[in-house]
């Protein structure tokens, strides 16, 4: 199957990169789709940011910036956005109901040949198949944070998910200049944040239990392990949101203990300090 359109819905922290590599990198058409005008407006902004930093470094010529934005097609509108689209990435913050209805919109205004992929991090591509006429065509696309600088692309199937739908996004995702690992069982976490998730959370009864400050822990796992960053400024920049929906859904499936969320994953959760995107978390952002 050949991709020339991609629709990508979700303008925001994982969407708009998203949008942006298919367009600068891999030369698609693509429609960018969310649900308000703000959201569109900053997703947009940012793609524009990037663009001037890859232009800055010599990475993009100015040309090539202004054709990548060309491509690009914020919309409201989601029978345009859907029109004539051969590939949908779901990039919607990681609730299973938000995603159950742009996956039921999906399947009802694209082509029978159209594929549905998902960026989650967490949530069961099978369950999310379940919820269109084509499980065949469902699959997992999990790109990581920032989609334009990190490489890996996971790729999972679901129980039903085709080898012809495999090897179409495994064909787009290397286009735009990615790594791609195949994960064939549909397992929670998949193979990163199955490690990642766990390792993030014991880092956080460190400092719960008072064993060591923020900084002391990630400057020992960022000098022990060769970690690029720490966890507890990896778990700012990830959103303590998002670990926490993800800990909680390794809770439920795997019913161990030794995926229980940390008391103070939830304390900050509740409080709304979500860390890089609210300004503090861990760490105070409005200081650094």
């Amino acid at each position: 199957m050949e991709v020339e359109k991609i629709t990508v819905v979700g303008a925001g922290l994982m969407g708009h990169g998203i949008a942006q590599m298919a367009s600068q990198v891999g030369g698609y058409h693509v429609s960018l789709l969310d649900v308000d005008q703000g959201f569109l407006d900053r997703g947009m902004k940012w793609i524009k940011q990037s663009l001037n930093k890859f232009v800055e470094k010599g990475v993009v010529t100015r040309e090539r910036a202004d054709e990548t934005l060309e491509r690009i097609h914020p919309t409201l509108n989601v029978e345009e956005a859907y029109k004539d689209t051969d590939l949908v990435i779901e990039a919607v913050p990681e609730k299973v109901e938000i995603k159950r209805g742009v996956f039921e919109k999906a399947d009802e205004l694209t082509s029978p040949e159209t594929i549905i992929a998902t960026n989650t991090s967490s949530i069961s591509i099978t369950l999310l198949a379940s919820f269109t006429g084509k499980p065949e065509r469902v699959v997992g696309m999990h790109f990581f944070n920032p989609p334009q600088l990190m490489k890996l692309v996971e790729i999972v199937k679901g129980k039903q998910t085709s080898d012809q739908t495999v090897q179409t996004v495994k064909t787009v995702a290397e286009k735009i200049g990615k790594e791609t690992v195949i994960v064939k069982k549909d397992s929670p976490g998949f193979i990163v944040n199955r490690i990642l998730i766990p390792a993030l959370n014991e880092a956080l009864y460190l400092l719960w239990e008072g064993v060591a400050e923020p900084e002391d822990v990630d400057k020992a796992i960022k000098l022990g392990l060769n970690w690029p960053m720490g966890p507890f400024k990896l778990l700012d920049y990830i959103g303590l949101d998002t670990a926490l929906s993800v800990i909680n859904v390794f809770f439920e499936e795997f019913k161990d203990s030794k995926y229980r969320p940390c008391p103070l994953l939830t304390q900050m959760v509740r409080a709304g300090l979500l860390g890089r995107k609210t300004g503090k978390g861990i760490y105070d952002w409005k200081k650094k």
